[in-house]
C-alpha cells in the first residue's frame, strides 16, 4: 500500500500566503516564526515545507506577492495617469487611504518588515532595501520621461524628486503604524505635492 504524503486537504495556498503576509507585516521577519505560521494557517510545519520550502522562500513570495496587492497602487497610479503630477499626487492620495486600511495592518510591508533583524537575516534587510531602492529608480525613471516630454521644467532634478518622494511614501508609512489617520496623511501628501517644481 502507498501513502501518500504532500498538504492536507484543503490546504488553500492563496490563504495561507494572505495570513502570513498578514504575520509579517505586523510583527516584521524576525518576529514571526515557523510555530506562527503554522498555528495562524492551521497546518503542520511538515505541510508548510512542503508547499513553500522555508520560512525565507515563503517571505519571498509574500513579498512578492505583496508588490502586486496591497502595494500595487503606487505603480498603477503612476502608469494609469497621463500628466504626470497628477499621477504623483494621485500615488500619495492613494497611500494615504491604504496605508490606514483598517482591513489590514497599518504602513506598508516592504518598509516595515526588517525594520529590526538579527546578522543572521541580513540578506533580508538588503532584498526589501533593493525593493524599495527599485521604487525611487520607477519614480526617477517616469519623472525623467515626463521631462523629456516638458511635463516638468528642465532646471528640476528627477533622482531628487525622486528620492524625495520614496521619503514622503515611507515616511507616511511609518505615521501611518503610529496611529496617523487617513486625513493625517492626506494633508501630508497635500503638502508634499506643494514642493513640485513649477
Amino acid at each position: 500500500m502507498t501513502v501518500k504524503r504532500g498538504r492536507p486537504r484543503g490546504f488553500d495556498r492563496d490563504q495561507a500566503l494572505l495570513t502570513a503576509t498578514v504575520l509579517f507585516w505586523q510583527h516584521g521577519y524576525e518576529g514571526v516564526s515557523i510555530s506562527d505560521l503554522t498555528k495562524a494557517m492551521g497546518i503542520a510545519p511538515t505541510s508548510l515545507y512542503a508547499a513553500f520550502q522555508s520560512k525565507r522562500e515563503l517571505f519571498t513570495e509574500v513579498t512578492d506577492r505583496y508588490g502586486d496587492t496591497f502595494g500595487a497602487f503606487m505603480g498603477r497610479a503612476l502608469e494609469e495617469e497621463i500628466d504626470v503630477r497628477e499621477g504623483f499626487a494621485r500615488m500619495l492620495r492613494e497611500a494615504a487611504v491604504n496605508y490606514t486600511d483598517p482591513g489590514h495592518p497599518a504602513g506598508c510591508l516592504i518598509v516595515s518588515a526588517a525594520t529590526n533583524y538579527s546578522p543572521d537575516d541580513e540578506d533580508i534587510a538588503v532584498d526589501l532595501r533593493g525593493r524599495r531602492q527599485s521604487n525611487v529608480e520607477g519614480f526617477a525613471s517616469r519623472l525623467a520621461a515626463a521631462q523629456a516630454g516638458r511635463q516638468l521644467p528642465p532646471a528640476a532634478d528627477p533622482r531628487s524628486l525622486a528620492v524625495y518622494f520614496a521619503a514622503v511614501v515611507q515616511g507616511m508609512s511609518q505615521q501611518a503604524r503610529d496611529g496617523a489617520s487617513t486625513a493625517d496623511l492626506a494633508a501630508v501628501a497635500d503638502l508634499a505635492m506643494a514642493a513640485w517644481p513649477r
